[in-house]
């Protein structure tokens, strides 16, 4: 039991310090000076409720109201965790991030996608096709759905691509 409570305030700390890092974090975002919401609106939205969950997790916990422990209906607790498929993940994400600068959004997030579900097992041939697919639509919902501009790497000066 005491354990569980290190780990409840362990994880009301957290929270609340994730928070506290993105509220400071928001402040170096430059923007131009409107009397528009700027870019800094939803990260200090998002860090005051992280603070605020984190402190009220910890009240919680003080309280005594501890979390109720997972029963594990349809997981065998036995199994060992399976580091090979997390070590692809990682490196799936990895080159996600690399392939950005490189070849740009569209081509990185289908690596992303397709690596991702090849890994947790999907069939390959019906995964890439939903990860190219699935790049191009966020590349043009965060182009002219959002008027953000997404890296168009090899894609550069394709209209419906180019943000």
């Amino acid at each position: 039991m005491i354990a569980a409570k290190v780990e409840e305030y362990a994880f009301g700390g957290l929270v609340a310090a994730i928070g506290v890092f993105t509220l400071v974090d928001a402040t170096t975002i430059v923007a131009r000076d409107d009397n528009a919401v700027g870019p800094r609106a939803f990260p200090y939205a998002v860090g005051a409720l992280l603070v605020v969950t984190g402190i009220a997790a910890i009240i919680a916990t003080a309280r005594g109201k501890l979390g109720q422990a997972e029963e594990g209906e349809d997981v065998d607790a036995d199994v060992r965790t399976d580091w090979v498929t997390v070590a692809k993940l990682a490196a799936v994400l990895i080159a996600h991030l690399v392939l950005i600068g490189l070849v740009g959004w569209p081509v990185a997030a289908a690596v992303l996608f397709f690596g991702a579900a090849w890994t947790l097992g999907a069939v390959w041939w019906r995964a890439l096709p939903i990860a190219v697919v699935l790049a191009l639509v966020v590349q043009v919902v965060f182009s002219y759905g959002l008027g953000l501009s997404l890296p168009a790497g090899i894609f550069e000066g394709v209209p419906f691509l180019d943000g």
